[in-house]
């Protein structure tokens, strides 16, 4: 899978610079091109006569290179590349990648870079262990970037602990394993539905209900990672995405969600209907804040449009179409019932009797139904489950 990519390889100031020169010898017979980018603490330990005869490419270090006013774009390569490779990452660099302190030709090419990026830590085990350093990396993690894992064993301060850059042949795998995965969708449309509809009752109230999106978005950026073109119709929710394929667009009630959906799926490969959409909306709103009165107040609600019932009847025989099914009891016979009704291929059914299921929660624990078998998970985050649910999507495609 690393044929014919363009790969940045960052190397920092660590005495595991020295597995690079390896590094970069494994990716190039892999078939990929290397542009070392190598901060000036980094030449203390490799010099870049090394790797230049490694990588056929004069290695990149300064801002400035000469003095006739020609410059090293930071810009053209972030453009240029296929992904990013820090190895090693001194807690140095991680620190000024985790806050953008862009001093330097490699933190400015990361902060430029639209290619995923993969950081591989090096240091001591104390350092690797120090609050400072996981708070960072937790940051670049929230950032997308892929970590590493350092393994243990024998350091260079001669102690033994978590903090030894991962073995090149490791590294090279884990990045083509992530270009197998992230080619899965490659050229595929999903149309992802997430969060709560909101019906207005009036200017100030409404019913809704208790989703977070958070499964839904999940599936957004499995569906991303793996390399599909994703739309997210999303609900009234505080929920982020990070990944550049996503394409977001917002609603709030289930006639907007609606319209949307119907829309992006003619041309989508697949829809994903997780989304908690009202099944009533008031059949009046009021222009004016309504005030409490001696009297009750009497609500008219009418049905909302079934979204997965109008695409299961527009479904074209090459499009996937994947339901889900909260339940509070008959689970199975529910899921599989709403399943054939609504022309699904598949439907992800959670029961709120499931502690840590449903609503708000992180985690989520699921059984996937089709027309003939029904597989169940245990509990999961719900970024796992995300893992789970489109590993039967493509599946489905093959």
């Amino acid at each position: 899978m690393l044929k014919g990519k363009k790969i940045i390889l960052g190397i920092s100031g660590s005495i595991a610079a020295y597995k690079s020169c390896v590094l970069i010898r494994g990716l190039i017979k892999a078939g990929a091109e290397v542009q070392v980018v190598i901060t000036p603490a980094g030449k203390e330990f490799i010099t870049p006569i090394t790797l230049s005869a490694l990588t056929s490419k004069p290695v990149i270090s300064e801002f400035f290179a000469q003095r006739d006013g020609s410059w090293h774009s930071h810009v053209d390569l972030g453009l240029w590349a296929d992904a990013m490779l820090i190895a090693p990452a001194t807690a140095a660099t991680i620190g000024k990648m985790a806050h953008g302190i862009a001093d330097n030709m490699l933190i400015t090419t990361y902060l430029s870079c639209k290619a995923p990026v993969f950081v591989a830590p090096a240091m001591d085990l104390d350092m690797y262990a120090h609050s400072s350093t996981q708070n960072n990396l937790d940051i670049l993690r929230s950032y997308g970037n892929q970590i590493i894992e350092p393994g243990t064993g024998f350091l260079a301060s001669h102690l033994v602990g978590k903090g030894r850059m991962e073995e090149p042949e490791n590294i090279i795998e884990y990045l083509d394993n992530y270009f197998a995965i992230n080619e899965q969708l490659q050229g595929k449309k999903i149309v992802i539905t997430a969060g709560p509809t909101y019906e207005k009752i009036d200017p100030v109230r409404f019913i809704g209900n208790y989703s977070s999106g958070k499964m839904g978005f999940a599936l957004a950026e499995e569906c991303a990672t793996r390399g599909a073109e994703v739309v997210l119709v999303a609900g009234p929710v505080q929920l982020t995405t990070t990944h550049p394929s996503i394409r977001r667009i917002n609603v709030e009630s289930a006639d907007e969600m609606a319209n949307a959906t119907l829309a992006e799926f003619e041309t989508a490969n697949a829809a994903i209907l997780c989304a908690a959409v009202a099944d009533f909306t008031p059949m009046i709103t009021a222009d004016v804040k309504l005030k409490r009165g001696d009297e009750d107040l009497m609500l008219q609600l009418k049905p909302t449009q079934d979204i997965a019932k109008s695409l299961g009847i527009m479904k074209r025989d090459d499009q996937i179409l994947v339901g889900f099914a909260l339940e509070t009891n008959d689970e199975a016979q529910n899921a599989k019932g709403k399943l054939e009704r609504k022309n699904l291929d598949f439907i992800v059914l959670n029961s709120l009797q499931d502690v840590g299921a449903g609503f708000q929660h992180d985690t989520n624990k699921i059984t996937i139904l089709d027309k003939e078998k029904a597989i169940e998970y245990p509990l999961k985050p719900k970024t796992q489950v995300a893992a789970d649910i489109v590993d039967r999507l493509i599946e489905s495609f093959i």
